[in-house]
């Protein structure tokens, strides 16, 4: 019997008209996109399936990024019956993995990241920060090279060969050139619109900690695994300091597939658009199954599922 995690990507996935099927073809998906719209206070399937600016914008595209797995994932469920026995998500996504987990619901996990968004955006002003993926270098000695320099840190540990960095401008400019001569064979600089993932946000994920006040955390269901430590949370009370700390804390990708994989999790699915963490996985094992779903007829992939 296979052992499956549901796991969830993250804001980079490119996700303009994703979901669209789901919401026009399912009643499970159309009421999750209008449910957000009623939280939220602006058009969901409007901000997701027509091409415009507001998606770039951090406060937007986490409350589309949630909103878009979290229906897919419930169509998912709903249609085929499967369920996980674990689950995660890569930064943003680690809040629809809450979802799947049963820690929080489907309308808290997608209003408080529309709150996660707004805080994130506002912490550093434009051009401040930066982001940059170093390609082809271990983690360790990307972690001495900046272990001399400040402003900058491991924002992602996303599989071997593949780290991101974070942190001010002109620090992570600096650093690039440092791991370029320790070896690198690239460092990209990110279109984001801020140092995500670094210490520049420690008063974002502060004031995250405040909202995640109102918020009702249950006991989880299944096991999910956190972002800050790359372990399974089972108690709901390290829940919220972990998401607060999550904001501003190195997302230790990797780390949680290894733990994840150590457990016997032999079938990932990954929900939601794009197939980022699927190469990803397939970097950090080769013994695992992997299955995307960002489109309804992906579902049919799982007909024999077992």
């Amino acid at each position: 019997m296979s052992k499956i995690a549901f796991i969830f990507p993250g804001q980079g996935a490119q996700y303009c008209g994703m979901g669209q099927d789901f919401y026009e073809q399912t009643r499970i998906g159309k009421e999750t996109y209008d449910m957000a719209s009623s939280l939220l206070g602006f058009d969901l399937p409007k901000l997701c399936f027509e091409k415009n600016d507001r998606l770039d914008i951090t406060e937007y595209t986490q409350a589309a990024m949630v909103t878009t797995s979290i229906a897919m994932m419930r169509v998912l469920e709903a249609e085929k019956g499967i369920r996980p026995q674990v689950s995660a998500g890569l930064s943003l996504g680690e809040y629809c993995a809450l979802a799947a987990a049963g820690v929080m619901s489907d309308a808290d996990a997608i209003r408080t990241v529309r709150q996660r968004g707004i805080l994130m955006q506002e912490a550093v002003p434009n051009g401040i920060g930066a982001m940059a993926a170093i390609l082809a270098l271990d983690a360790l000695t990307i972690e001495e090279v900046l272990s001399g320099m400040e402003g900058v840190q491991i924002a992602n540990y996303n599989c071997p060969g593949q780290i991101v960095i974070s942190g001010k401008k002109e620090a992570v400019e600096a650093a690039n050139e440092k791991l370029l001569a320790a070896g690198a064979k690239r460092a990209l600089m990110l279109n984001v619109s801020g140092p995500f993932h670094s210490s520049m946000l420690t008063g974002a994920g502060e004031k995250l900690g405040e909202v995640l006040k109102g918020v009702e955390i249950k006991t989880p269901q299944i096991p999910y695994v956190a972002n800050v430590t790359a372990q399974y949370v089972t108690d709901r009370e390290m829940v919220k300091p972990l998401l607060k700390e999550q904001v501003y804390s190195s997302v230790r990708w990797q780390q949680s597939v290894e733990t994840m994989v150590a457990d016997g999790v032999d079938t990932f699915i990954e929900i939601g658009p794009g197939k980022t963490l699927a190469g990803f996985i397939k970097k950090i094992t080769k013994d695992a199954r992997v299955f995307n779903i960002e489109k309804l007829e992906d579902m049919d992939k799982l007909i024999n599922f077992s």
